[in-house]
């Protein structure tokens, strides 16, 4: 399932869906902030601790594409049994995956009635990737831009499913 693109991104007038908006409206506000920093250093050891569990999550193939999976389907996210079915992956090493994405702070989960819905963790997103870019390009925001329209470039225009 594809989720449509449903966001008006002000800037440019472009629908875009909501992960991306969120993700790259976060991102962007986060980079401004630091580009009145100069060069921040970042080196708390839980942030480091924290973005090696977070990237150690994404490492296992199934894991990565069930992240993907949730992206594409945010903001409703999915039932548990309906991720394992997509991707063709028993029930219980489902479970085992999903737990792991879980305690790295990448996704959330939500009972309702007798299934568990998974949802990307924007916050735990944003962590790890303002945590990876904070020193990027040392106060220099221009040299970030092309990053930024490639965030940017993930969604199609209105009425077009995004990737």
């Amino acid at each position: 399932m594809s989720g449509s693109c449903s966001s008006l991104a002000p800037e440019s007038g472009m629908r875009i869906s909501s992960p991306c908006f969120h993700l790259i409206s976060q991102f962007r506000g986060a980079h401004k902030s630091l580009a009145n920093t100069h060069s921040v250093r970042y080196s708390r050891h839980m942030d480091l601790e924290t973005s090696v569990i977070a990237l150690s999550a994404l490492a296992q193939p199934t894991r990565l594409e069930v992240f993907r999976l949730l992206v594409r389907n945010e903001p409703n996210g999915l039932p548990a049994g309906e991720i394992a079915k997509q991707l063709d992956v028993p029930h219980n090493t489902m479970s085992t995956h999903l737990a792991i994405l879980e305690r790295a702070g990448l996704i959330s989960s939500q009972r309702h009635s007798r299934s568990i819905v998974y949802r990307v963790d924007l916050a735990g997103v944003r962590f790890l990737v303002v945590y990876l870019l904070k020193d990027c390009c040392a106060g220099r925001p221009e040299l970030c831009q092309p990053l930024l329209d490639d965030l940017t470039s993930c969604c199609q225009p209105t009425g077009a499913a995004c990737a």
